[in-house]
């Protein structure tokens, strides 16, 4: 009897389990959540105000920012070597072949491995195909990547002088014509005269008008060769006063006449008497008609008339 009972509960508790564990499958299984981070403090007024005021300092081992030089002039893509230019040739990845050297009276430089090298006449990028030809044949270096550069060209310039915006040395590398070097230089100030003067190389020069330069044909604007000086005066100027409206100094911008310089001053002032008029001239005293030519530094005096 004892044993039948023992049975009987253990088939219950089987049971039991054999129902439970369904249920419990069916239960999902559910991952704690991780905790959420805590969002950093809004700066107070303060801090906001000391972050403001403080200097930006950069971090340490940062490299420091430094200003923006603009660059030196350099010599036209064109530009022919000549004696006395300077040049600087490097091999991409080999510093130890990096030279600036100027041209000798031979027209050449010399370089590491290569010694003497005729230069004279080569441009830029003709002479760094020349010199990496020369390597590789020499086999110092199997795939070189020449670059050269001039930095100083004293050769091949035109001199520009007076009323320009850039005056100074301009580089030639073909034939430019006057217009072009003038606007090379940053074009004829406010205080330019209307004309140019152009010297050449032998000593020769002529005035040239600057608005023939600009509208005129090729044979109004000459060609520049190495050598010439280019020169803008400042423009010249007549002066009137006496009985006339606005007297004072008045440029020549073209032929000007005495009436056109009556005409500029204003005119006659009431009292002013055209019979009057007298033009001083390098310390002489003229008599001039209306359509007479003024020139610079000419003085012209308005007398009164007589009531």
């Amino acid at each position: 009897m004892h044993e039948k009972n023992s049975f009987l509960i253990v088939s219950a508790l089987a049971g039991i389990v054999a129902l439970a564990a369904p249920a419990a499958a069916q239960i999902p299984t559910r991952s704690v959540p991780a905790p959420a981070r805590a969002r950093p403090a809004a700066p107070t007024a303060q801090q906001q105000q000391q972050q403001t005021q403080a200097p930006s300092t950069p971090a340490a081992g940062a490299p420091a920012q430094t200003a923006t030089v603009a660059p030196a002039a350099t010599a036209p893509a064109g530009y022919k070597i000549g004696v006395d230019d300077v040049i600087e040739a490097d091999v991409l990845g080999q510093s130890d072949f990096k030279t600036r050297a100027r041209v000798q009276a031979d027209g050449t430089v010399t370089l590491p491995y290569l010694g003497a090298v005729q230069v004279k006449g080569e441009t830029a990028i003709t002479l760094a195909e020349k010199l990496a030809g020369l390597l590789r044949a020499g086999g110092y270096y199997a795939k070189p990547i020449v670059s050269v550069e001039i930095v100083g060209f004293v050769s091949n310039y035109v001199t520009v002088l007076g009323q320009v915006n850039t005056s100074g040395l301009q580089p030639v590398d073909r034939g430019y014509h006057v217009s072009e070097v003038i606007a090379r230089a940053g074009g004829l100030r406010g205080e330019a005269a209307d004309f140019v003067v152009l010297t050449r190389a032998d000593g020769t020069s002529a005035k040239l008008d600057y608005k023939k330069l600009a509208q005129g044909g090729p044979n109004d604007d000459p060609v520049v060769t190495p050598g010439d000086k280019i020169f803008v005066p400042e423009v010249e100027h007549y002066y009137i006063y006496g009985q006339i409206n606005a007297p004072g100094v008045y440029a020549i911008r073209s032929d000007i006449t005495l009436r056109r310089a009556l005409a500029q001053g204003g005119g006659l002032a009431a009292a002013g008497s055209i019979k009057r008029v007298k033009v001083t001239r390098d310390g002489k005293e003229l008599k001039l008609k209306l359509d007479d030519p003024i020139l610079p530094g000419d003085t012209i005096v308005i007398g009164e008339r007589l009531f």
